[in-house]
């Protein structure tokens, strides 16, 4: 149990219900920097406005600074400065405070604030970064416009950028030089960003549909220069589709994007200046995969599209935050549909959905999207308020249809254009722009849980069949009892004989049960239902292996067809889990017809035919069995890679002699190549090694190259050593890559991957303090349901290590590693406990930081 005695000293919670408006407004500020590894000196002029009528001092958040000197109106003033607040105080309804302070950003391990990266100098401001680099009052619904001099050594920092637009540089004495930049556009503090750093640009410019002219730049080290076309191409993209399908023009005369190695975020949306996570910028065929390259321009296109939806409306604090996450979220969903596969598109945010978001809604960190209370904000950018938060967006999207969603969306921009909005706001906008009453789905903000629908159809009589639909959303933390959901569900009705389509609708599902009649249609239907995925939720149907084999087969549905294939297997799965002898046949069956359809996509073959993961399993269990379900899942890869044999390799032919090229086209064949290299490898093939070790050596793109070293990993056979040298020699210079040689170990199927991933955190390229490389192992090896769930606890207590580590330097990715842990409830007792004592043993360590302390001591109630 969690002890109170050892446990930090009351961390304060921050309640939604509390929200009040800042005592102090700040339209203007003036900050000049003198830039330094070791000491970094700032000035800040703030132009204060008293916000109402009090006679509050104005109070500053100022974390981990030097206090240097504070003066109000020029003039020395008597201050306070006690836990991490600086108060002055004021008499007047307006000032000018100015403050100097010292910080030092080599030894910010936190990566919050200004630090150092590879020798450049950043910042990360969002969520409460700013009070890291000046006092401020740093919070999201004070906007004020930014003036911003730098100084600094032109050896160590030759360019010198910031928010807005330059608008001047000169010449300093001793070798130094210095640049203004000044954004027109309030902000919040959040946004404000500095880049410092010996970076060289790969520049281009866009033309908006006004005829305005913007120069673009993305800056790296010289290096890496070669590997920022696809980024490029990527913005340029997402501003010509913003503007196409949401009428959204670039507002600055130039947009910059930094990429630096050390990173918590994928990205930072700061106005005009975006900071990336290399990962996200930097790509060619021989070092990223297809996944890379997809990753890269949807992550650009996400922050490209937070200007509207995130800078010029920002959230009016952070129980807010999906107004701008899941809203972007859903934008850059769309534009990546756009501009690939749409299904294949959907199968993946689906999936990513149910591996993160669908277990937290089932667990103790359960929260709803729009949360009510925090500890500490930055454990609260998770997968619920992320992807769930754009399926509540894609929900509406489908009720209204494009036309009534871009007339709600108009509305929302114009009306809080320069604001700081709400949930709430949004909402509004919605019902009244695309005149929808949207009075009951209010309830997806503020109710947390999965709703679970079930569905059966039945005949009634001669003349008529019935569809029942009943729903429930069990506990979450907080909330024991809940209401029902409003659900729009996509539904659709097949003929089992003739196979046409009976009857199409879309229904809104917002009761405790609701039945629906269609008259007789001469034949049995079969349901297809939820289509699209039009709600996010767990559906359970009545439906035969028989209804899905047909489905699988004939649905008109892409997502839908491939979710009745992955909802047999996962039937057939739970069923050899629970001891009943095992039938692949039907699994067999489908995929066959899956392989020999020429009319479908090879990505779409690709994900049709790969069984649910392991963890996906887990999920439908009441108690998980980590071993079960891996014998399962592997018995049935094994029996339909024997089964199909000749597809497999006939698949695996067809598929192999493309040249690497980034097309929709080229990454269909790719992945149906690996899909099917991984399925003669679980066959036993016994030329698939020699198979897998020549792809791997042929290779003319990552991959195929990462693909076959997967296969290898996770085999037996003694060409595994022979590729992994191989990959490491080949890519130890390289960081990104080389996090893809930890990852492929870690998430290896082998028996000894423990003993593995042990050793490889002792590994001279391993380190705690790059957030990359710590996600690349610890976090990879805990997605590991069955390595990391060894019935020794070893697993349990090699994170546990880890996450107390790495808490000492970096609070933020320590705390995103809890969560594994945190599902404790969900084991056998001798497992459960051992997690437990994990959490127990990391709660109780001295120091802990309120990051932590938030994960796991709501873990352990």
């Amino acid at each position: 149990m969690l002890d109170a005695q050892n446990a930090p000293a009351a961390p304060i919670t921050i309640r939604r219900e509390d929200y009040r408006p800042p005592d102090w407004q700040v339209p203007e500020i003036a900050l000049d920097f003198d830039l330094g590894a070791e000491r970094t000196r700032v000035r800040s002029t703030l132009e204060v406005r008293r916000n109402g009528v009090h006679d509050r001092p104005l109070v500053l958040d100022a974390e981990a600074l030097i206090i240097v000197g504070v003066t109000v109106d020029g003039s020395p003033v008597d201050y306070s400065y006690e836990g991490d607040l600086l108060t002055v105080p004021l008499a007047a309804a307006s000032a000018t405070v100015e403050t100097v302070v010292d910080l030092a950003p080599r030894t910010n391990t936190q990566l919050m604030g200004l630090y150092e990266s590879g020798g450049i100098l950043c910042s990360q401001c969002e969520a409460q970064g700013f009070r890291r680099i000046t006092p401020f009052p740093d919070r999201p619904d004070v906007l004020t416009r930014y003036r911003v001099r730098m100084t600094a050594d032109r050896a160590d920092y030759p360019i010198l950028l910031s928010n807005g637009d330059p608008v001047g540089s000169g010449e300093s004495e001793d070798g130094r030089h210095w640049a203004e930049w000044n954004d027109p556009f309030p902000k919040p503090c959040y946004l404000f960003a500095l880049v410092a750093g010996d970076l060289v640009a790969n520049r281009d410019s866009f033309v908006t549909r006004s005829g305005r002219k913007v120069d673009l730049g993305i800056w790296v080290r010289e290096p890496d220069l070669a590997k920022t076309d696809h980024a490029m191409t990527a913005l340029k993209a997402s501003m010509k589709w913003d503007e196409d399908v949401y009428g959204r023009e670039y507002d600055l005369a130039v947009f910059n994007i930094v990429a630096v190695s050390d990173f918590n975020f994928g990205a930072m949306e700061n106005k005009g200046l975006n900071v990336f996570n290399s990962r996200y910028i930097l790509a060619d065929a021989d070092t990223a995969t297809d996944t890379d390259f997809d990753g890269i321009a949807g992550v650009v296109a996400h922050e490209y599209f937070h200007n509207w939806s995130g800078n010029r409306i920002t959230c009016r604090d952070w129980f807010q935050l999906s107004l701008k996450e899941g809203f972007t979220v859903f934008r850059d969903q769309q534009f990546s549909a756009d501009m690939g596969s749409a299904a294949v598109k959907r199968i993946e945010d689906v999936r990513m959905l149910r591996a993160a978001q669908f277990p937290e809604d089932a667990g103790p960190l359960a929260h709803p999207v729009r949360p009510e209370s925090y500890i500490e904000i930055s454990n609260f950018y998770t997968a619920t308020v992320y992807s769930k938060g754009a399926e509540l967006i894609r929900m509406m999207h489908t009720m209204l249809g494009a036309e009534r969603f871009r007339a709600g969306t108009d509305l929302y921009f114009d009306r809080h254009d320069g604001e700081a909005a709400t949930c709430e706001d949004f909402v509004r906008a919605m019902e009244e722009g695309g005149g929808i009453d949207l009075s009951g789905f209010r309830l997806w903000y503020s109710q947390a849980g999965t709703p679970r629908v079930r569905a059966a159809l039945a005949r009634s009589g001669e003349e008529r069949f019935i569809l029942q639909l009943s729903q429930d959303v069990p506990p979450s933390p907080g909330q024991p009892e809940k209401q029902p959901m409003p659900i729009p569900l996509k539904i659709a009705l097949f003929g089992e004989k003739s196979g046409t389509k009976l009857d199409e609708r879309l229904v809104l599902f917002d009761g405790p049960a609701h039945e629906i009649v269609f008259d007789a249609f001469g034949e049995r239907p079969i349901l297809s239902i939820n289509r699209d995925f039009s709600a996010p939720v767990v559906v359970e149907t009545d439906r035969t292996i028989a209804d899905l084999a047909f489905l699988s087969a004939r649905d008109d549905n892409p997502f839908a067809r491939y979710e009745a294939t992955q909802q047999l297997m996962l039937d057939t799965l739970l069923s050899a889990i629970a001891g009943s002898e095992a039938d692949h046949a039907p699994v067999i069956e489908a995929v066959r017809e899956t392989l020999a359809d020429p009319a479908l996509d090879p990505a779409f073959v690709a994900e049709a035919v790969l069984p649910p993961s392991e963890a996906f399993v887990g999920d439908h269990m009441a108690i998980v069995d980590p071993e079960a379900v891996r014998a399962a899942r592997e018995e049935l890869r094994s029996a339909i890679g024997r089964a199909l044999e000749a597809q497999w390799r006939a698949a695996y032919s067809a598929n192999s002699a493309n040249r690497f090229e980034y097309s929709p086209a080229g990454k269909g064949q790719r992945r149906l190549r690996t899909v099917a290299l991984n399925y003669l490898m679980a066959a036993g093939a016994a030329d698939a090694p020699a198979l897998a070790m020549r792809q791997y050596g042929e290779a003319d793109n990552m991959t195929d190259r990462q693909g076959a070293l997967a296969a290898l990993v996770s085999s037996d056979a003694p060409e595994r050593h022979g590729a992994l040298a191989a990959f490491y020699d080949r890519y130890r210079g390289d960081p990104l890559v080389l996090d893809k040689w930890f990852t492929v170990q870690a998430l290896s199927t082998r028996d000894d991957v423990l003993d593995a991933v042990e050793a490889l955190a002792s590994h001279p390229d391993f380190t705690l303090s790059n957030p990359n490389r710590m996600r690349s192992l610890v976090g990879a090896f805990a997605a590991n349901q069955r390595a990391f769930h060894d019935p020794s606890g070893r697993g349990y207590a090699f994170l546990a290590d880890m996450i107390l580590a790495v808490d000492r330097l970096n609070p933020q990715t320590a705390a995103r590693l809890v969560p594994p842990l945190g599902r404790w409830r969900r084991f056998d007792p001798a497992r459960a406990a051992r997690m437990k004592s994990a959490l127990e043993r990391i709660v109780a360590s001295p120091g802990l930081s309120k990051d932590v302390f938030e994960q796991v001591s709501k873990s352990l109630i």
